[in-house]
C-alpha cells in the first residue's frame, strides 16, 4: 500500500491524495489549486494518473480546494463513485456548477486577450454542463456508516466540524493477516462552531493525515467576537450608514446569520435589516435548512424555542439582479452580506462601489484576505481601489474580526491528536504552509513523541510492504483489466485515450517479451 500526495503538500490548496492498495486506486479529495498563478496553472495539467484507473473518490467536504477538480476528473474518463455525506453532495450541487461558470467566464476573458494578440485559444478546465454531469457519480454515505469498497477495504465518514457535511475519512485496509487504519482529517474544525457538532475523536490510527492550516498559531478568544460584532453594528447604526460584509457564501455567511440572531434575541441589535445578497449563499442556506438533524444541540435548542437563525425576523434573501440593484438605493440601516469574501467578484463589488466612499458606512472583514485581492488592499489601508473600471475612494470605516475561522488552531490540533490511545506509525502534515507545518511538527514530537513527516508535492510513500503476488492474483488482475478494457471500448469512453492505453499495453508486452527471453 502506498500514498501519493497530489495536492495540499506544503500548501493550503488542491487537496488530493492517491492511495494504491494492490490493484485498487482510491482518491481522497480532488481539489482545485487556488492562489498564486504557479499553483493555479496546475489545474490545467493532465492528472498524474489516468482518471479511468481510479475506483473511488472519497470526498471530505464541498469546499472547492477539496472538490473543485471532480468535474475535470469525470470529463477525462473517471467512471467510479464519489462518496460523500448527503449535505456535502447537496453543497457540491451548488458550488461545482458555480465553479464551472467561473471557469467559462475566466477563459472567455483570457481568449479575448489571446485573440487580439494572435495567441492560441484555451478551453476552460470544465464548464457548467461538466459540473452537472459529474454530480451523477456522487453516492451518499451517512456519518458512521461503514461501506465496504472491496473485500479488503472499508471506509467510514466521521464528523469533522469544519462546514456542514464535512467529514474525516477513516479507511481500514486488510492485506493478508495485516490490518491498517488510515485517517484523513480533511479540514478539521474548531469546537463550538455555530450549527456544527464538534469534530469526532479517534482513538486508534496507524497513519494520520492531518491538516495544519493554523499549525503555528491560536485563534483569538471566541467569546469576544460576538461583542466585537455588536460594536461594529451599533457604530454603523449611530453613524447612519450601511454595514457591508464581504463573506464566503458557504459557512461564513451562515455563521454571521447565527451571531446576528444571537444579538437580536438578546435585545442587543438596533433596528436594521439584514440582506443576504449572494445567489450561492441563498442556495447554501437552503441546504442548511434541509439538514437540521446535523446541527449541534445548542442550535437545535434555539430552533425548538422558535429562534431559528435561518428564518429570523429582519432577514431577507435577494435572489434576482433587480433585487440586488435595489439595495444600492438604501442609504442607511442595512447590513448587506455578499460574496465574494475577498471582494474579487460577485455582487459585493457593486455594494462597495456604492458605499465604500461614504464615511457613515462600514466595511467589515470576517475572513482571510489573500495578498493582491481588493479585500486585502482595502484592509491594508488603500486610499482608493478600482471597481468596475472606476476609482473609488475608501472613506468608510474599515473593521475586521479574525475569529470566524472554520479551522482548528494549533492547540485544538494537538488536543485532537491526544485522543489516540497509542502512537501512530506516522503522522503526515498536509494542507498548510511550511512555516505552520514546521512549528506543528516540532510541537507534536515534543508533546507526544510521534513520528511526523511533511511531504512535498507529488511525493510517494510506501505505507506497507508489497505483498507477494501469486498466480491466482495475477489471473484475477488480468481478468479485471480485460473486462474494463472491453467496457471502455464498448461504451466509447476510451476515445481520446487510445494512445495512452496502447502505450501502457506496449509496456506490458515488452515486459512479457523480456520475461520470455530470459526464460529461454
Amino acid at each position: 500500500m502506498r500514498v501519493r500526495f497530489l495536492g495540499a503538500a506544503q500548501t493550503v490548496t488542491g487537496s488530493c491524495y492517491l492511495l494504491e492498495v494492490g490493484p485498487n486506486r482510491l482518491m481522497v479529495d480532488c481539489g482545485m489549486f487556488q492562489g498564486p498563478r504557479a499553483l493555479r496553472e496546475r489545474n490545467y495539467r493532465p492528472f498524474p494518473v489516468s482518471p479511468l484507473s481510479i475506483d473511488y473518490v472519497l470526498l471530505t467536504h464541498a469546499h472547492i480546494d477539496h472538490s473543485g477538480l471532480i468535474p475535470k476528473l469525470v470529463k477525462h474518463g473517471f467512471r467510479g463513485k464519489v462518496l460523500a455525506t448527503p449535505a456535502t453532495i447537496d453543497l457540491c450541487a451548488v458550488m461545482l456548477p458555480d465553479s464551472g461558470h467561473i471557469q467559462e467566464m475566466e477563459v472567455e476573458r483570457l481568449n479575448r486577450k489571446a485573440a487580439r494578440a494572435n495567441r492560441p485559444l484555451i478551453e476552460p478546465i470544465y464548464n457548467v454542463e461538466d459540473a452537472n454531469r459529474a454530480m451523477n457519480f456522487f453516492q451518499p454515505v451517512d456519518y458512521g456508516q461503514t461501506v465496504n469498497l472491496t473485500k479488503e477495504i472499508s471506509v467510514r465518514f466521521l464528523e469533522a466540524g469544519h462546514i456542514l457535511g464535512s467529514a474525516m475519512v477513516e479507511l481500514t485496509v486488510r492485506e493478508g493477516q495485516q490490518e491498517t487504519k488510515l485517517v484523513f482529517t480533511g479540514d478539521l474544525g474548531k469546537k463550538n462552531k455555530p450549527f456544527l457538532k464538534d469534530p469526532s475523536s479517534i482513538d486508534h490510527a496507524d497513519y494520520v493525515f492531518i491538516e495544519s492550516t493554523y499549525g503555528d498559531r491560536l485563534h483569538p478568544d471566541q467569546g469576544d467576537h460576538l461583542n466585537l460584532l455588536h460594536d461594529v453594528v451599533w457604530e454603523t447604526y449611530r453613524k447612519g450608514g450601511n454595514l457591508i460584509i464581504p463573506a464566503f457564501a458557504v459557512e461564513r455567511t451562515q455563521d454571521l446569520i447565527y451571531d446576528l440572531n444571537l444579538l437580536i434575541i438578546n435585545n442587543r441589535f438596533p433596528p436594521m435589516k439584514i440582506y443576504i445578497d449572494s445567489p450561492m449563499a441563498v442556495a447554501a442556506t437552503e441546504v442548511f435548512k434541509k439538514y437540521t438533524p446535523y446541527f449541534d444541540q445548542e442550535t437545535r435548542e434555539l430552533i425548538a424555542r422558535g429562534n431559528n437563525p435561518l428564518s429570523m425576523a429582519g432577514l431577507e434573501f435577494t435572489r434576482t439582479t433587480e433585487e440586488s440593484m435595489a439595495l444600492n438605493k438604501i442609504k442607511s440601516g442595512a447590513i448587506i452580506i455578499a460574496a465574494s469574501g475577498m471582494c474579487e467578484a460577485g455582487r459585493i463589488k457593486h455594494h462597495l462601489r456604492h458605499n465604500l466612499w461614504r464615511p457613515e458606512c462600514t466595511v467589515l472583514f470576517v475572513g482571510y484576505q489573500a495578498p493582491g485581492t481588493k479585500g486585502r488592499k482595502i484592509k491594508d489601508g488603500a486610499k482608493y481601489v478600482r471597481i468596475h473600471g472606476e476609482e473609488v475612494a475608501v472613506r468608510a470605516a474599515i473593521r475586521s474580526i479574525d475569529s470566524f475561522s472554520a479551522h482548528a488552531d494549533k492547540e485544538e490540533l494537538l488536543e485532537w491528536l491526544g485522543h489516540l490511545q497509542k502512537p501512530p506509525t506516522r503522522v503526515f502534515l498536509v494542507h498548510g504552509e511550511p512555516s505552520s507545518m514546521n512549528v506543528l511538527a516540532q510541537d507534536i514530537a515534543r508533546r507526544y513523541g510521534y513520528s511526523v513527516h511533511i511531504p512535498v508535492l507529488e511525493e510517494e510513500v510506501q505505507l506497507t510492504p508489497a505483498s507477494p503476488v501469486g498466480e491466482e492474483e495475477l489471473r484475477r488482475a488480468y481478468a479485471a483489466v480485460a473486462a474494463r478494457l472491453q467496457d471502455v471500448l464498448a461504451s466509447g469512453l476510451g476515445r481520446g485515450h487510445y494512445q495512452e492505453i496502447v502505450e501502457q499495453l506496449d509496456h506490458l508486452n515488452a515486459l512479457l517479451a523480456s520475461i520470455q527471453k530470459q526464460a529461454s
